[in-house]
């Protein structure tokens, strides 16, 4: 929401001044604040837990996964990275690659860019296309005896090259992925708060039909303040609090860093910024594709 905004200065000062505790403690503002972000998702999505990175919101992300279903491989796109802890090195083809490989129990799909893909635009049914990569990289691992525990994805891979997957490839991903007993974990640490304009989350342009089992959180959340979160259902919450090993993190979800997200939603909805994203995206957008109609060296805006 902008470099030192004034109203997040001020709510970390007040709440600063007030009390910092960490999470043993019971606050008003972690409630609070947990309600005010549940009614910006789907209503399945009721259960979150705060934490502060995305690193480690994708770390638990991967762990709720993992104690749901009782699998253990995973599903990512090629070029995908989704943070710096040793677990997403490990399915981060943008970072193994370059350090110890692929791990037997990782499985990389192709990145669904209908521009320079596998599957272009041209092709007669690319979405089918790509999520059937998926569902063949499952049937695959049945045959090896594994068993396939998420699909992580970002809504919008990033460092994959600002893809946009086309609408309707979520939803045919996630059909696969719970035939296999697997979940969906969507991925927003970059793109989520409303940056996309048109949706309060990325994982929206893929149409009201879909909602993920997981989505993750982080850098915009705190407006620079390290804050990150995990939200998913009721039942995939419910199988992790089951193994009798609570989840605790010290200033995960602290007064002040929920004052400060308090803050953040705030702005957001008080400055349209979510509106200010469709439109300042839309008049880029209008006049980079003028230069493409110019200059035939530029192939595809993004």
């Amino acid at each position: 929401v902008g470099h030192c905004h004034p109203d997040i200065v001020k709510a970390a000062h007040e709440q600063n001044q007030l009390l910092n505790t960490n999470s043993r403690y019971l606050h008003d503002n972690l409630v609070n604040y947990a309600e005010r972000l549940s009614k910006t998702l789907p209503e399945k999505l009721c259960t979150f837990y705060f934490l502060n990175s995305g690193s480690e919101a994708n770390d638990l992300a991967l762990r709720l996964a993992r104690q749901y279903t009782k699998h253990e491989d995973v599903i990512v796109l090629d070029h995908a990275y989704h943070g710096h802890l040793t677990s997403l090195i490990d399915i981060s083809p943008y970072k193994f690659r370059n350090l110890e490989g692929q791990k037997e129990w990782v499985h990389v799909a192709p990145v669904p860019d209908t521009y320079r893909g596998l599957y272009r635009e041209d092709h007669e049914d690319s979405v089918t296309a790509y999520a059937n990569e998926v569902k063949n990289i499952i049937e695959q691992a049945h045959k090896r005896g594994r068993k396939v525990a998420a699909f992580f994805v970002e809504s919008l891979p990033s460092v994959g090259g600002q893809i946009i997957p086309p609408a309707g490839y979520f939803q045919k991903v996630s059909e696969h992925m719970h035939k296999a007993g697997g979940v969906f974990i969507a991925d927003e640490i970059q793109v989520g708060f409303g940056r996309v304009g048109k949706h309060f989350w990325a994982f929206q342009l893929q149409g009201e039909d879909f909602i993920p089992d997981i989505v993750t959180m982080g850098k915009p959340i705190g407006n620079g303040h390290p804050i990150a979160c995990v939200a998913t259902t009721k039942e995939i919450a419910e199988a992790f609090a089951a193994t009798g090993v609570e989840y605790f993190n010290t200033f995960g979800g602290n007064p002040v860093s929920c004052a400060i997200g308090l803050a953040v939603l705030d702005v957001i909805e008080k400055e349209h910024l979510q509106a200010h994203a469709t439109e300042v995206g839309n008049f880029l957008m209008k006049l980079l594709k003028e230069q493409k109609i110019k200059h035939p060296i530029i192939g595809d805006v993004r």
